[in-house]
């Protein structure tokens, strides 16, 4: 149970798992759901951004990681498990991950890439993040040409990066629909897979979900309260997060401080703009990996 300890081969001993992707796949579902489980220590942020370049969609930074920082996001016993889904199509953080750490996994959530591009799309314009890094992303095409969108869907490009550091027995590799279809079922072959004894969790799709339906972006108000918190430092923030977290609180959910925003689904025009990319990256993850497609190819037709 002991943290960052350096085993004989100068990294950290131990099994630390990590959730690298990706975004708009289930993942906030799954880390919430994971953290019953008293074998595994879910970071918190759930998303550290620590170890990889690509700190969120927009967000990029070359400098070394800080692993002092990276030690406090880290509370409890357990393996942990670091949820910074970006990481997946950093070209840093194989490598990093590879050096620092002795038996790292991972676990990775992928969806149609064409549904997640266009729900990644639509949540950074519901947020007003697109603006806020003075990018038009206004329309679909335009936000496809951006490789910071892009870049989560190179599915197979990213997933060869990877294997050049790790073997493929490494990674959990799933269909994010297995998350709802089969939930008790990826639960149980996770715990197997992170060599922990089976744990009962409660199951509720709803909860923790990061969906479009659930989705409620911060109003005027709600974005100046966000900027008053984050001139407050963690150490005074932190207890008041932590009891927020426990009660499942989101403030920011309040209506005076979020809004509604329209769920829609991407169309045949969405997928002409992606097809040819997407879908040399989808055979390319298939060959290398094996993992099955379900139908993802037929539903660019």
């Amino acid at each position: 149970w002991l943290r960052g300890v350096m085993g004989d081969s100068g990294k950290v001993s131990g099994t630390h798992a990590f959730l690298i992707g990706t975004p708009k796949s289930g993942t906030t579902w799954l880390a919430a759901t994971l953290s019953q489980n008293p074998e595994i220590c879910v970071s918190n942020p759930k998303e550290p951004n620590i170890i990889a370049t690509h700190k969120g969609t927009f967000s990029r930074n070359d400098e070394e990681p800080d692993w002092e920082l990276y030690e406090s996001f880290f509370e409890g016993k357990g393996i942990r498990l670091d949820a910074s889904i970006h990481a997946f199509s950093c070209p840093e953080a194989p490598i990093r991950i590879s050096e620092r750490f002795e038996d790292p996994r991972f676990i990775l959530s992928f969806r149609e890439p064409v549904s997640r591009t266009f729900s990644h799309w639509r949540m950074i314009l519901d947020d007003g993040e697109a603006e806020a890094n003075g990018a038009d992303w206004s329309e679909f095409e335009s936000a496809w040409k951006d490789e910071r969108l892009r870049c989560d869907s190179r599915y197979g490009s990213s997933m060869e990066r990877w294997l050049e550091r790790f073997e493929l027995d490494r990674f959990y590799i799933i269909d994010s629909t297995d998350l709802r279809t089969r939930p008790k079922e990826v639960l149980s072959e996770l715990d197997g897979f992170l060599g922990l004894s089976g744990y009962h969790y409660n199951i509720d799709m709803n909860r923790e979900s990061n969906s479009a339906s659930a989705r409620r972006p911060k109003s005027a108000i709600g974005n100046m309260v966000r900027t008053f918190f984050s001139y407050v430092p963690h150490l005074l923030k932190g207890p008041i997060v932590r009891i927020l977290e426990k009660r499942k609180l989101d403030i920011y959910k309040a209506p005076i401080l979020s809004k509604k925003v329209q769920v829609l689904q991407p169309q045949k025009e969405h997928y002409k703009v992606c097809d040819k990319i997407v879908s040399e990256e989808v055979k390319l993850l298939s060959r290398i990996t094996g993992f099955e497609a379900k139908g993802w190819m037929e539903r660019q037709d």
